[in-house]
């Protein structure tokens, strides 16, 4: 009998409708022969199944079909922010004993706060840009974090999964209004060190135990920065894998992404970007749901490496079932 695959997406941030887009395109190469595959859209004000036109009941997350009652076997997380990307999701599906694709609870709600993940890795001698956490109605004294940092500066939401709310700021008039910009994203900010570089990204999966890194791509960004513009304007950006770096320095980042992945315990496909400067590279951020639409660095490196995206999430499915 066919296994039941819901395929999540949309969710409750800014992030909704390229989350969409991921989970159609992940939907469209789930392997019909194998799996009954369900397309359950989720926003604030309803959560239903798309391709069968009925309310999902969130009592135990499941569909009446007919009268027929149908559970999912297995649930592939598409959702970039909340409430799939830092753990809530995760949390809901686990008291209800479904098995899903990603990173636990504790890993995803702790790579989803930027400073938090950050200074966990520290801890483990990761390379990354100086940085201060500002909260919602903190008093802030502008000088004294352009002491710390130095100018430039990037002003950041603490707590999300894309470009929305980033601001590069190169002026001390300029970083107040940046730090309301990101509150708009999120309570809490993040201000880091700019470190001049390339920017460098690595995704990532663990099939059967074994950790596999695609070819490593190169961002660059015809905008001041890999903005939100920039990401999904291809005229905007130049996408290069793979990277072309040495084969020595590429296996470093390897290395280091595969170290990372470990530490923080995670499962299923990651991407971790980096700037790389003076040899080294420095930690950026944690994608644990990266971008999955067709247009997306994930899937580029994955068809750059010839391995067939249908035939890596089945294996993936399988996983998940067989443990």
């Amino acid at each position: 009998m066919k296994k039941n695959i819901a395929v999540i997406y949309g969710g409750f941030s800014s992030e909704h409708e390229i989350s969409v887009q991921s989970g159609l395109y992940v939907s469209s190469v789930i392997d019909r022969e194998k799996y009954n595959v369900y397309n359950i859209l989720i926003s604030k004000q309803n959560w239903k199944c798309t391709n069968k036109n009925e309310k999902i009941d969130k009592s135990d997350f499941s569909i009446n079909n007919n009268n027929n009652k149908i559970k999912f076997d297995v649930a592939l997380i598409l959702i970039h922010g909340t409430p799939g990307e830092n753990g809530i999701l995760q949390a809901y599906l686990e008291m209800y004993n479904i098995p899903y694709l990603g990173s636990n609870v504790l890993t995803s709600s702790l790579t989803f706060n930027k400073f938090y993940c950050n200074n966990y890795l520290r801890n483990y001698q990761i390379k990354m840009a100086e940085s201060v956490l500002i909260r919602k109605n903190d008093k802030l004294n502008t000088s004294k974090i352009i002491k710390k940092l130095s100018l430039p500066i990037f002003v950041k939401p603490n707590a999300g999964g894309s470009s929305f709310g980033i601001t590069k700021v190169k002026k001390e008039s300029e970083l107040i209004v940046a730090i309301n910009h990101a509150l708009t994203e999120s309570d809490e900010v993040i201000i880091e060190q700019f470190i001049k570089g390339r920017e460098i990204t690595c995704g990532l999966t663990k099939i059967n135990g074994e950790l596999k890194a695609f070819p490593l791509c190169e961002i660059v960004s015809k905008n001041e920065f890999f903005d939100y513009e920039a990401k999904y304007n291809s005229s905007l950006n130049e996408e290069i894998v793979p990277a072309p770096i040495a084969e020595a320095i590429a296996n470093n980042c390897t290395h280091i992404s595969k170290k990372i992945y470990q530490i923080l315990n995670c499962s299923g496909i990651v991407r971790i970007d980096y700037i790389f400067s003076d040899n080294v590279f420095y930690f950026l951020e944690i994608n644990t749901i990266p971008g999955m639409t067709s247009e997306s660095l994930v899937p580029k490196m994955i068809k750059y490496a010839n391995i067939n995206i249908t035939d890596l999430y089945t294996s993936l499915i399988q996983n998940i079932i067989s443990n």
